[in-house]
């Protein structure tokens, strides 16, 4: 697995050790010191982690797996060629466990992470002994020392379906959920084409209703939501410390704030119910749902100020994590590290509307340099593009090109 340490490739390689496969793996990030952690909880799993150089090949590696990340220069496809190993894509890796037994499989340009882990747990509880291989940590079992993005049962496979890459179509799981749609990573007409590729070849769909652009989809479908579907949300409220509904007279409580949370967890829901669990039993496991890693996860309180770590990272979750802060507390400060200088070149302008909008008077913005993964990029581009625009629309907000020494003045 080159780039072993990456949520996507990290998951796969957890659910083949866990199956008993020898597996080894590279990371480039590992040779700036990144990602040692993830590299032990690996290694704890038997999964043999080596330099990117090429140096984990050998005549024995039955085959090598890339994401779209990998260039073709890179020392470990190199050697994978040299020695004639087939060469694998990780969407085919995993569209191959899709295609092993019973799968739920997440799709959606938001909340993919969130509602494939409350599947997982949904699913554990109905007594289904699920796997599951996504993008981020099950806090359930990331508190047991696992990586929290695998696991492997005997029961249906539930995934996140990532469709960044565009490789979303190559699975067929029996189980198909659509969330929402938004523009990342592609334009909106380029991600409906994908998610209607998905859905045709879903054996179940499940789609939310209540999104306009999913209209065309719907017949045949199974649907959900607040405003329309099969399945109604009733009765609904939310604030900053979590959220409720009522589902054909069952109601659901869960801990976690937000509109957006009621409605992952009416869509978990309604592909459960399509799988074979009452709502009754998924309204009983979500209330005690711990979560997911880095998903408004409260880091501590000092001096009176509450500090929530976020991974969100397209102008929609933006904006859903902002909503839930402000109804938390009566002001924010948002700091926000974009991701990748293609996404951010990309999306530049509905991050600002974004925090211009959903940041009030009294709210502060500090943007970071870029997270760089590494690779080809061209850097043309920077936080200072979107903390200066958010600032000429009347908010307070800064650019902050150290992280470390922002610190000092974000603590003050």
């Amino acid at each position: 697995y080159v780039g072993v340490c990456g949520s996507g490739m990290s998951a796969l390689a957890q659910h083949r050790a866990m199956g008993g496969a020898e597996v080894t793996g590279s990371d480039r990030l590992l040779d700036r010191g990144e990602t040692v952690d993830v590299k032990k909880a690996l290694e704890a799993l038997g999964v043999r982690v080596y330099p990117q150089d090429g140096s984990g090949l050998g005549t024995g590696t039955s085959e090598c797996v890339v994401s779209t990340a990998i260039e073709a220069d890179n020392p470990d496809l190199v050697k994978a060629k040299s020695l004639c190993v087939p060469v694998l894509h990780r969407a085919d890796a995993l569209a191959r466990e899709v295609a092993a037994g019973d799968c739920v499989a997440v799709a959606g340009t938001s909340g993919k992470s969130t509602v494939t882990a409350m599947v997982f747990e949904v699913l554990r509880a109905a007594g289904r002994d699920p796997s599951v291989i996504t993008g981020a940590g099950v806090s359930s079992l990331t508190r047991q020392g696992f990586l929290g993005n695998a696991w492997r049962g005997k029961g249906p496979l539930v995934i996140e379906a990532d469709e960044s890459d565009g490789t979303l179509p190559k699975y067929a799981p029996r189980w198909g959920l659509l969330l929402n749609v938004g523009k990342d990573h592609k334009e909106v007409p380029e991600l409906m084409a994908l998610f209607s590729a998905f859905r045709a070849r879903s054996a179940t769909a499940v789609v939310h209703a209540d999104a306009p652009l999913f209209k065309d989809l719907l017949p045949g479908a199974a649907t959900f939501g607040f405003e329309a579907g099969a399945l109604r949300g009733t009765d609904l409220s939310f604030d900053g410390r979590g959220c409720s509904f009522t589902a054909d007279g069952v109601r659901f409580t869960l801990a976690h704030p937000g509109r957006h949370n009621a409605e992952n967890a009416l869509a978990a829901a309604a592909v459960c119910r399509e799988a074979g669990v009452t709502l009754e039993k998924a309204a009983e496991a979500l209330r005690s749902f711990a979560g997911v890693s880095r998903r408004f996860e409260p880091v501590g309180t000092a001096a009176g100020v509450e500090v929530v770590d976020d991974y969100a990272h397209n102008p929609d979750k933006v904006r859903a994590v902002l909503a839930a802060a402000k109804a938390r507390a009566g002001r924010v400060l948002a700091v926000f590290q974009p991701h990748g200088f293609a996404p951010t070149r990309f999306l530049k302008a509905e991050f600002v509307t974004a925090f211009a909008e959903a940041l009030g008077p009294s709210d502060r913005l500090w943007v970071t340099g870029i997270y760089y993964v590494g690779g080809t990029a061209a850097k043309d581009v920077s936080g200072a593009d979107i903390a200066l625009p958010v600032a000429a629309r009347g908010r307070a907000a800064t650019y902050a090109a150290d992280r470390e020494a922002a610190a000092d003045e974000i603590a003050a």
